[in-house]
């Protein structure tokens, strides 16, 4: 008797061994899937665009960009006087919709807008011809060319105020809608990683146009981001300066602290497993979105430029990115501007430095 009674222990005993383990297993299971749950709703709540629009994270976004910027009257002022005359501009300007195909098959979107006779490089002297008794004033065509890249979640008409005033200057400019953004197809946004790659169809498209152009490319924060990534790259000679306005380091560290400010979440270890995500959904990975290290690698003559306010990327990533920049470089901190408003702050300096860097850049016509 008191050996079947320890024998019905013993089976009882290992039957709860077995419940406790299966327990603890399906505990573990629904934790590890609660956590594959959650690392892909952070990676399509931040960058899958059809997604953030179920979530309302557009209007998040755009509450977080109001944040980081500052609302002075002389801001408010000069950015609507900017509004304005691009607005008349754009009412008379001749510009083109044109179109390209990324090697995963997705079609991007860009406007571009030709430079006027009247406004070709004005470093080229015009020269007059004589055609049966009358004098014909003939403007040399201008090869200047600039790629205007916006920001994340953006599109290209923010980018338009910065057409206009290029367009003063005699440059055709050309202004897409990044991938998985406006009216450009993808499914991620790129953080500038994917985009750098796309951009260089707007490179062949401009050297198709003119073999002799002399291209710079201008972006504001996520589009500095790639702008400074495309310099890691083997450029053609035409690529002759870039423009960083408000740029982040890399993309890795920026998820991380948008991880922490909008969902109150450690970064460490979602980030890491959210670039593990989004290798297996997208197909590519957050630490190769560097800008650091292609600036390390980069020959191209850069003005990197920040505004001291900046709520949304702080103005130290441009310092480490002017200091880690291996090639001709300046930089610009704007006082008193927020996140993507040294233009509006102070519009005089701001242009007037642009203007002189690409003047010592950018070679002479012949």
């Amino acid at each position: 008797m008191r050996k079947a009674a320890k024998e019905k222990e013993r089976m009882n005993h290992k039957k709860s061994k077995r419940k406790i383990a299966m327990a603890a297993g399906i505990t573990i299971s629904l934790l590890l899937l609660f956590y594959v749950l959650l690392v892909n709703f952070l990676v399509s709540a931040a960058l899958v665009p059809s997604f953030m629009e179920k979530l309302e994270a557009f209007e998040r976004i755009t509450k977080d960009s109001y944040a980081a910027q500052v609302q002075t009257s002389d801001i408010k002022g000069n950015r609507q006087t900017a509004l304005n005359e691009t607005k008349e501009w754009l009412q008379k300007a001749k510009h083109q919709k044109i179109s390209a195909e990324t090697e995963d098959g997705y079609t991007l979107i860009a406007e571009t807008f030709p430079a006027e006779e009247n406004t070709a490089d004005s470093r080229c002297s015009a020269t007059e011809e004589i055609s049966d008794g009358e004098e014909i004033l003939s403007t040399e065509e201008s090869h200047k060319w600039v790629l205007l890249l916006h920001g994340y979640t953006g599109w290209k008409e923010e980018m338009y105020p910065f057409a206009y005033w290029y367009h003063t200057q005699g440059f055709h400019a050309v202004v897409p809608d990044l991938r998985c953004q406006g009216e450009s197809e993808g499914d991620f946004i790129g953080m500038g990683w994917t985009d750098h790659f796309d951009c260089m169809l707007w490179i062949d498209y401009i050297l198709s146009k003119d073999a002799e152009a002399k291209i710079v490319i201008h972006g504001q924060s996520m589009g500095a981001a790639t702008a400074l990534m495309m310099t890691g790259e083997e450029l053609p000679e035409n690529i002759q300066a870039v423009v960083s306005d408000c740029a982040y380091t890399d993309a890795y560290r920026m998820f991380g602290e948008k991880i922490k400010e909008w969902f109150k979440l450690p970064a460490f270890p979602l980030v890491d497993s959210a670039c593990l995500m989004l290798k297996l959904r997208g197909g590519y990975d957050l630490k190769d979105a560097s800008a650091l290290e292609a600036v390390k690698k980069s020959r191209t003559p850069t003005l990197f430029i920040h505004g001291d306010s900046d709520a949304m990327i702080s103005v130290q990533m441009s310092k480490e990115l002017y200091e880690a920049a291996n090639c001709e470089k300046e930089l610009l901190i704007v006082e008193g501007a927020g996140h993507g408003q040294a233009q509006e702050k102070d519009p005089d300096t701001y242009y007037n430095t642009i203007e002189e860097f690409l003047n010592k850049m950018l070679e002479s016509c012949q």
